[in-house]
């Protein structure tokens, strides 16, 4: 059975009130008598009725509310950086309504429609790893509606990004491997279309032009499939069964190295002392797989907060901008790079 709301029309009813006087009375407006407000209240208070605060601010123009899509909430970096979207929309007075693309440039499209149709007053998007096409994100911008992208961004629609230095993060894991002695030096890469995925390939790249170590195509595996620690897996598991044994293993994330490694141990490999790995985020198994895992730093909750404020610093100047905040990362060394 199918409980009916109350609403401020019921409560109209019963105290024989316009509903403006119910709503004033509900907003404390100075125009209504305390006799009026105190019935009102119990009445509200009786029936447990809450005022729609999506309808109320409807008729402001303003929902108080920011749209965030973002490719896998199960990943520690995504729910980190929604946690800092959510601590700053909460200071501003702004509530955050999260959907998840799974990857999926379809359930992607959706999820904008939805954000849309909910008139959110912002939206902060990272892109699944299927985007070609930024259409629907165009329209919230159609609408004067700013949109934030962060971590994976649209490289064919002007808008304003919070990203990483991918570049120089990956330049730095490949130099401390060569430094350390590596020469045969794999990279499981990530989706090809992100362009966070292209960076780091380049800085690899870039890392063993300025030692002088020939790039190997064999040495460059997509994991185009997901960044689960399974195609991890199943990616240096191929490798290896071509007979190809690589130094040292540079992963795209860190769920990728910790596969790496465990495809390693799988063939009695030893870590760091035939194959060393290097992943990408530092994420808290970083320290509890063995060997503890080097990593670069991402600092996913100030991103969420960059993410956040830049929308509201649009929103409330109402004039979309475009600004990129770049963050750079550290590299963290332990044992699984180490030389013993």
């Amino acid at each position: 059975m199918q409980i009916k709301q109350t609403t401020i029309i019921d409560i109209a009813k019963e105290l024989n009130v316009s509903k403006s006087t119910v709503s004033r009375a509900l907003n404390d407006h100075a125009s209504i008598g305390e006799a009026t407000k105190k019935a009102v209240r119990d009445l509200a208070k009786k029936y447990n009725y809450h005022p729609n605060n999506i309808a109320s601010s409807l008729s402001k123009r303003s929902t108080k509310t920011i749209g965030v899509i973002v490719p896998l909430l199960s990943h520690y970096y995504f729910s980190t950086v929604i946690a800092g979207i959510e601590e700053l929309a909460y200071k501003a007075g702004y509530k955050v309504i999260i959907c998840q693309s799974a990857e999926s440039y379809e359930r992607e499209v959706i999820a904008s429609q939805t954000l849309l149709s909910s008139k959110v007053d912002g939206l902060l998007v990272s892109i699944s790893s299927e985007t070609k096409n930024s259409d629907h994100f165009k329209a919230f911008q159609e609408r004067n509606i700013p949109v934030i992208f962060f971590d994976r961004v649209c490289p064919d629609m002007e808008a304003s990004s919070v990203i990483i230095d991918d570049y120089t993060g990956a330049f730095k894991a490949v130099e401390h491997l060569i430094l350390q002695g590596r020469r045969q030096i794999a990279h499981l890469a990530g989706p090809p279309l992100l362009k966070i995925s292209q960076n780091r390939v380049n800085g690899y790249k870039a890392a063993l032009a300025k030692y002088n170590i020939p790039f190997q195509e064999e040495l460059l595996i997509t994991c185009d499939t997901g960044l689960e620690r399974e195609n991890a897996i199943a990616a240096t598991q191929q490798l290896l069964d071509t007979g190809i044994l690589p130094d040292a293993v540079f992963a795209f994330c860190d769920p990728l190295a910790i596969g790496a490694m465990m495809a390693l141990k799988k063939n009695n490999l030893k870590i760091p002392e035939q194959v060393a790995v290097v992943g990408f985020c530092n994420e808290p198994m970083a320290t509890v797989v063995e060997p503890a895992l080097s990593t670069l730093v991402q600092p996913a909750f100030q991103i969420g907060e960059a993410a956040a404020q830049l929308c509201l610093n649009q929103i409330k100047s109402n004039v979309i901008t475009v600004e990129s905040k770049v963050f750079s990362t550290d590299l963290i060394v332990r044992d699984s790079s180490q030389k013993k």
